[in-house]
């Protein structure tokens, strides 16, 4: 049913716009198809568009469907955020006190802290370790010796990312990706380092040096990504690698400076940062 609905453009992990990610936003989705939500998606080219729909399941304020230039996700990060941040600009009301999201993956929880909007990372799809063929292959892809990976383990929340720790924030940023070797073996990584507190990016604040790669989409590396941040701390807070609350910093490599900000509050890992829209008006579609 193509017809003008109201559109936003949101940068998401960031307040100054056009350092964070960005998501299309497509506000009052009701009555357009699957094919058509893939062809307007392919059409932005961005990492992730997302369909704002009424809620189907009791408690939810609204539902929320993500898709890439090749498909649909169950969930993702940056689309949460700037999805609730465009749904709340365009006059959206809460039934509680946490924003419910629907989607896919069930109902996520999104919360208000001060300027910012958190969501309460999923539960993992799949977790643990990572087998030794599949470490070759991950080392082989970022273009390091199999002793340069600290720790491997995988961290799907929906996109199906691997986590890898790498020594430090340094050596993340040195990465250089062969997409071709993580596309033959389909491989979405997501490799985080920490700064040591004595170094520029410490002295910032910022712990952790994040950085993701998804060969095959519209964008082979994600400037700034909630739904691995949220991996990745659901991984490693546990372990006392990273705190239980921390401030990663991603995007350095495509000229971006989001900040992610996460924190334990008891048994929930909540990931947030801030929106800002970029964008607003209507599209045919």
């Amino acid at each position: 049913m193509t017809r003008s609905r109201d559109f936003a453009q949101v940068d998401v992990f960031t307040s100054v716009p056009y350092q964070g990610n960005p998501v299309a936003v497509v506000l009052d989705a009701d009555g357009m198809t699957d094919d058509e939500m893939a062809a307007f998606a392919r059409w932005t080219n961005l990492s992730e568009t997302t369909f704002v729909l009424p809620a189907r399941e009791t408690g939810a304020d609204y539902r929320l469907r993500i898709f890439t230039t090749r498909g649909e996700l169950p969930f993702a990060g940056h689309p949460t955020l700037g999805s609730a941040h465009a749904w709340l600009e365009a006059g959206g009301r809460q039934w509680g006190v946490d924003i419910v999201q629907e989607c896919e993956v069930g109902l996520v929880r999104i919360r208000r802290d001060g300027s910012r909007l958190a969501f309460a990372a999923p539960p993992l799809r799949r977790s643990g370790p990572v087998d030794e063929v599949t470490s070759e292959n991950v080392a082989a892809a970022l273009g390091l010796d199999l002793s340069d990976l600290r720790d491997l383990a995988w961290v799907d929340n929906g996109p199906g990312w691997l986590g890898v720790l790498l020594a430090d924030g340094d050596t993340v940023r040195r990465v250089q990706p062969d997409y071709s070797v993580m596309g033959d073996h389909d491989l979405k990584l997501g490799v985080v380092g920490l700064w040591d507190a004595e170094s520029a990016q410490g002295k910032a604040g910022i712990a952790a040096e994040v950085r993701a790669f998804i060969p095959g989409e519209g964008a082979p590396e994600d400037p700034v990504t909630g739904s691995l941040n949220a991996g990745l701390a659901q991984w490693l807070v546990p372990l006392g690698v990273l705190p239980g609350t921390y401030v990663a910093g991603q995007g350095w490599a495509l000229q971006r400076d989001g900040r992610v900000h996460v924190e334990q509050d008891g048994a929930d890992i909540w990931v947030g940062g801030s929106a800002v829209t970029c964008i607003r008006g209507t599209v045919e579609a």
